[in-house]
């Protein structure tokens, strides 16, 4: 589900709250301090548009275009020369509208180029320190935003190298249970259901409750206990209870898919076991399968585009917060996944 936007962004008040208290401030001032002064409160009336009509377009035209674009497309030395021309261009400007439209009789400089070229300068300090934390900000911001999205690609991608093979080996399974008009028919059809209904709206959510992830654990376990009957032996322990705790959709599964993948075909009394412990904020699953004389030699760690895949959804989404080993021993295939999981919340049910 989309995240709606605050109404009251801050990134957009904070420019508009700080032109409002900066140029009130600037052409309020002089007003203020003038006092019963009738010459410099005339003064400062007049000198009031001057302002607005140079140092504003002065601020803008240096925070808007000369950073954003000069700065960052041609570079600082162009830059520098750019401002000094807007400088002396809006210094003459300034001083020009003193000269012709402020009255002589409350000007307290006749030649005052020096208090024409000062404010100027000072408007282009603040504007240049304005522009570049604004410029750098939105490059940091750009910057977190693009590997944000980066992230959200990689991930959308890993989720969808799940392996689909075990949907089709139950489809086959469900055909032959229809056909030989065996009761074992509906339920499968309906855990299947259910299955393909998780899979298909929890890839939507960032997270979700770690119970409803247990749950589509046991319907794909209780799929492959009647996908191979008494051929395998299939143990699944459960302790603790999972509750609200979020977690990520589907990082679990790939485990036991790479478990039926390489524990179950030229294995003599295949075996699997799987086991779920939930203490607290610590999740411990563990899953082991026999592996066969020729497997055992070849397969490792890293083996399996599966482990390969949640391994890195791991250290994507809980960096610092798991710890995953996975080899070979004995003939035995073993996962050990240990995972501190969040603050728990209301369980809520999957819903499409």
């Amino acid at each position: 589900m989309e995240r709606k936007k605050p109404y009251l962004n801050p990134r957009r008040i904070f420019p508009i709250l700080f032109h409002v208290i900066l140029w009130g401030t600037w052409i309020g001032l002089p007003i203020v301090n003038a006092g019963d002064n009738d010459r410099f409160q005339t003064f400062a009336m007049w000198l009031a548009p001057g302002v607005l009509l140079s140092h504003l377009p002065l601020f803008l035209l240096n925070t808007e275009w000369l950073i954003p674009r000069i700065m960052k497309h041609r570079g600082m030395g162009s830059y520098l020369l750019s401002l000094l021309v807007t400088v002396v261009g809006f210094s003459a400007f300034y001083w020009s509208y003193k000269q012709f439209f402020i009255p002589a009789e409350v000007r307290f400089h006749r030649n005052d180029l020096f208090w024409s070229v000062i404010p100027v300068l000072f408007v282009t300090a603040i504007s240049t320190g304005y522009g570049l934390l604004t410029y750098f900000n939105d490059q940091i911001q750009a910057q977190a935003e693009e590997k944000e999205e980066r992230l959200k690609s990689e991930l959308s991608f890993l989720r969808s190298q799940i392996s689909p093979h075990f949907i089709f080996n139950i489809l086959n399974s469900l055909v032959y249970l229809i056909r030989n008009d065996t009761p074992l028919a509906e339920s499968v059809t309906i855990r299947l259901s259910e299955l393909m209904r998780y899979m298909l709206y929890s890839s939507e959510d960032a997270q979700v409750p770690l119970a409803a992830e247990v749950d589509y654990l046991s319907n794909y376990i209780g799929l492959q206990e009647v996908r191979f009957g008494e051929d395998v032996a299939i143990r699944f322990h459960q302790k603790g209870n999972p509750g609200g705790h979020p977690i990520e959709p589907m990082i679990l599964i790939p485990f036991v898919e790479n478990a039926f993948k390489h524990g179950v075909g030229m294995i003599e009394a295949p075996v699997i076991e799987i086991s779920l412990t939930v203490e607290g904020k610590d999740l411990s699953f563990r899953v082991r399968n026999k592996l066969s004389p020729d497997e055992a030699d070849s397969k490792d760690a890293s083996s399996g585009i599966g482990l390969r895949n949640v391994r890195r959804r791991l250290e994507l989404l809980y960096p610092g917060r798991h710890q995953l080993q996975a080899g070979e021993q004995d003939g035995w295939f073993d996962v050990l996944l240990s995972l501190e999981l969040s603050e728990a919340r209301n369980p809520q049910a999957v819903t499409a």
